[in-house]
């Protein structure tokens, strides 16, 4: 059996590199046009050349999205960027539209094609259309049943990838016009106004509140998947992929190295239920909305969606950055993030390191001054710690 792949989203060149730091085996992101996160930071060029040779010296892989429904006035140029993700040697590119099949196959544009959620591919017979089209991989729509997922990799023998983690679209992905309607914004080309996450009056015929204490939402609960990662693996599925192109440095690098513990304990037949548990802690923790299984284990209910009454919370858990550490003396250099003070419980995370508990016993500053709180973003800031940890390790609330 192969090992499932990780897949993490980049929305800048940085975050593809914490992603690949914090355990992603294969990235995926946007170039400045024909990608459906446009208010993403996005890849230049030269960027996807530099992404696909940092992550080619790892053994890692880039796929860049190319994903928009396109109408005829962006097709311009369109074979010149194809023939340019060519030279930069991306691992494959994930389209929706069948034009971008025909434009590959018809300028002999040497590039493996795996088709985007956008397409909504639900069943048997359109992943075997677009086997028959040639491409190398399915994402499936998010919107299938454990048996689906199976009856399709049985009946199909095509690399499948599934969504595990992050939001959820309130129509089937790529289907959705809400955002054209209200805001002239194309969901398909990479505007989507969230329409979905709005908060909404609702009134009777003659336009007057039914309600008054809250407002009503269509806003889906996000997806999170850590509990069945052993069933996720079961199935076959070739590559597990996070969502979130326009998530925070702090929430890649919690999420990606979270499910990939969780899959090295999979493989190491040391995965259990304490493990689980501490892995639904501190994915819980990092996201500002609640999570449900959504369609894996069964229709989703009423709880799986906000109607009244949601709060979306900003998240502080992310305290500090580790820059450097002083082995000689045992003092880590860290750039602030968010509040904390001397006293206070907190815990460290990396890819190189056990995470640990330690409670602050005296905060120094830049010029090694005595302060008891840390209240400014961005300060660099000295801790003495016996643990030898490493530069972009992370500091955070104790969980």
């Amino acid at each position: 059996m192969n090992k499932i792949e990780l897949l993490a989203p980049a929305g800048s060149l940085e975050k593809l590199k914490v992603a690949f730091l914090y355990g992603a085996d294969a990235c995926y992101i946007g170039g400045k046009n024909y990608s459906l996160r446009a208010n993403a930071t996005n890849f230049s060029e030269e960027e996807i050349k530099e992404a696909c040779n940092y992550a080619h010296k790892l053994n890692k892989k880039v796929y860049v999205t190319v994903n928009i429904i396109f109408h005829d006035e962006n097709i311009k140029n369109l074979v010149d960027y194809l023939k340019k993700l060519e030279q930069a040697k991306v691992d494959a590119i994930i389209v929706s539209d069948p034009l971008i099949i025909d434009l590959v196959n018809e300028n002999k544009i040497n590039l493996k094609i795996h088709i985007s959620t956008q397409a909504s591919s639900l069943n048997v017979e359109s992943v075997l259309f677009w086997k028959n089209k040639g491409v190398e991989r399915v994402v499936l729509a998010r919107e299938l049943h454990q048996s689906e997922i199976k009856e399709i990799i049985d009946k199909t023998n095509i690399e499948v990838e599934t969504f595990i983690h992050g939001a959820m679209c309130s129509s089937y992905s790529g289907r959705c016009v809400l955002s054209n309607y209200f805001t002239n914004r194309d969901a398909n080309r990479g505007g989507c106004a969230q329409i979905c996450r709005w908060n909404f009056y609702l009134t009777n015929s003659a336009k007057n509140k039914i309600r008054k204490e809250d407002d009503f939402s269509l806003a889906v609960k996000d997806l999170s998947l850590i509990e069945y990662i052993d069933d996720i693996i079961n199935l076959g599925i070739t590559s597990i992929k996070i969502e979130g192109r326009m998530r925070s440095n702090y929430y890649i690098a919690t999420v990606v190295s979270t499910y990939k513990e969780a899959i090295d304990n999979y493989y190491n037949n040391t995965l259990d239920k304490e493990k689980i548990d501490k892995y639904l802690k501190v994915l819980n923790r990092v996201a500002n909305r609640d999570s449900k299984e959504q369609f894996f284990k069964t229709f989703p209910k009423s709880d799986g969606n906000y109607y009244v009454g949601r709060e979306e919370i900003s998240n502080q858990d992310y305290l500090a950055l580790v820059i450097d550490y002083d082995e000689d003396n045992n003092y880590a250099i860290l750039s602030s993030r968010n509040y904390f003070k001397v006293g206070d419980e907190v815990e460290f995370f990396g890819p190189n390191i056990t995470t640990f508990s330690y409670k602050i016993d005296k905060i120094y500053d830049e010029d090694n001054n005595l302060i008891n709180i840390c209240n400014h973003p961005m300060s660099i800031i000295k801790l003495k710690i016996d643990k030898k940890i490493y530069k972009d390790d992370i500091m955070r609330i104790k969980i």
